[in-house]
């Protein structure tokens, strides 16, 4: 009966590594030299710093990712400026057809040139934004 239970394999918790990483290293570092070690380990963008030693030891490509919290910023309000620029278009076609529904011809005629001198002013903003980001993108990015 003992013979059964130990010919039995027990299939609970985690399965065995066919290779396991048993073999372990240590090596010291001053403080200029730490430093440096975490500001790579940083740049890399790996999660695991023992992944990041392995492959600066045997030259496997690191990558290495900068993120610019400036352009994302820009790109973040531009994308909102863009959005509020298309709920202006949105309000300009709602206030032509309330004009025209309830005031009469020559009134409405009125307050639509009104609206257009506005409109101008702003197609003339609009120009001003597509360059400024045409100049930040060659600039910046």
């Amino acid at each position: 009966m003992e013979d059964n239970r130990r010919n039995r394999t027990n299939k609970v918790g985690r399965k065995p590594k066919k290779d396991p990483a048993i073999h372990r290293y240590s090596i010291s570092l001053n403080d200029m030299e730490n430093a440096q070690f975490l500001t790579l380990f940083e740049q890399s963008g790996m999660k695991v710093m023992a992944h990041f030693i392995t492959a600066c030891i045997f030259q496997k490509p690191i990558k290495t990712v900068k993120i610019d919290m400036d352009a994302v910023d820009f790109h973040t309000r531009l994308t909102n400026f863009y959005s509020q620029f298309r709920a202006v278009g949105v309000n300009y076609n709602q206030i032509v057809k309330i004009l025209y529904r309830n005031f009469s011809e020559k009134k409405a005629s009125a307050y639509l040139f009104k609206l257009e001198k506005q409109t101008a002013e702003m197609a003339d903003l609009c120009r001003k934004v597509i360059e400024l980001t045409q100049e930040f993108e060659k600039e910046h990015l």
